[in-house]
């Protein structure tokens, strides 16, 4: 499964892993939502809710798709976070890893609080 994401400013393709999280989400698409940020990650909502995985992480690597089973959202980190220790990239909690983002994660960075943003199959 490959997906695209894309804001004003930029846009990222990205491969997703066969989970149950992954499919869910695959399902919804396409979707629209804002953007936030928090540190060196873009999140955003979307309507899909489902359990946290039994192999949910917190510290991930850039580029890393993730959901935030406690808000329901697609959380991208592509640097540190508030939380982080280090330069590693530490989310607010475990979350569900779905894949990973095509190329550098440093795109992101285009991305602004507030920004409209779609997620679309690729």
């Amino acid at each position: 499964m490959r997906i695209r994401i894309l804001w004003p400013a930029g846009q990222a393709t990205a491969t997703l892993r066969a989970t149950p999280t992954a499919e869910e989400l695959w399902r919804a698409l396409p979707l629209r939502s804002s953007v936030s940020t928090w540190g060196d990650e873009v999140y955003f909502e979307t309507p899909v809710s489902v359990e946290r995985e039994d192999d949910a992480q917190q510290v991930v690597e850039p580029g890393t798709v993730a959901f935030w089973t406690d808000g329901d959202s697609l959380a991208l980190p592509f640097g540190p976070t508030p939380i982080s220790r280090g330069g590693e990239c530490r989310l607010a909690s475990p979350c569900n890893i779905l894949g990973v983002l095509d190329g550098d994660a440093q795109v992101l960075r285009t991305a602004r609080s507030g920004d409209p943003i779609t997620v679309e199959r690729a």
